[in-house]
């Protein structure tokens, strides 16, 4: 009788090779659907941050051009109460991964905002603290997480240029005050500063270019 060995063998082997690239493409993640994450900021996020989230009111972060991880790591953490914001978790809380996906990639894909510092006066002290931190209290530069330019690193740190000089300060002090309790790097670095340094950098962030 024939034997089927060299066969079953060669369909096995066939089978070994093929399952990690099916199940690699099983698991990839979904193409974000830009017209879908449209529809959500126009339906869901626009009375706070506005339809295509370009500048709006200054108490209410600017979401163009931020980076999609981060966004998307603070609406989980807004799900999960680890940044506590009761109208925030409301919306949050509604958004499936899908959703989330598709509306933080709408706000990526638009172009940064740019502002303007308010406060002449304060420039000089805000970009020294930016770019070299205070030294003897240990405050390190902005710049060495949020970079020179207040680009960001997509995943850990927001884009911060142009952002609005109020949403900032008030962020700041959160941090310091431990009312915002999702990123310890930033708590070990305002606990050392005070108000007017703090509105210093939040103002020149503001204006940088």
């Amino acid at each position: 009788m024939k034997s089927f060995a060299p066969v079953l063998s060669s369909l096995l082997l066939a089978a070994s090779l093929s399952a990690p690239a099916a199940a690699a493409e099983n698991h990839a993640p979904a193409k974000p659907d830009l017209a879908k994450g449209e529809a959500i900021s126009t339906n869901v996020c626009a009375a706070c941050h506005t339809a295509d989230a370009t500048r709006g009111a200054a108490a209410n972060p600017i979401l163009k051009g931020q980076h999609p991880e981060y966004l998307a790591k603070q609406l989980h953490d807004f799900k999960a109460d680890k940044r506590k914001n009761p109208v925030m978790k409301g919306f949050a809380s509604a958004l499936s991964e899908d959703d989330i996906r598709n509306v933080t990639a709408f706000y990526a894909s638009k172009p940064p905002s740019l502002g303007t510092a308010k406060s002449k006066a304060t420039i000089a002290l805000g970009e020294k603290i930016y770019r070299g931190g205070i030294a003897d209290r240990g405050v390190p530069a902005c710049a060495a997480c949020h970079g020179p330019t207040g680009s960001g690193l997509p995943s850990q740190y927001p884009r911060l240029r142009g952002q609005h000089a109020d949403y900032t300060e008030a962020q700041m002090k959160a941090f310091r005050g431990n009312t915002r309790q999702n990123g310890p790097q930033m708590v070990g670095v305002v606990t050392k500063m005070n108000d007017a340094e703090i509105k210093a950098v939040a103002d020149y962030i503001a204006g940088m270019r």
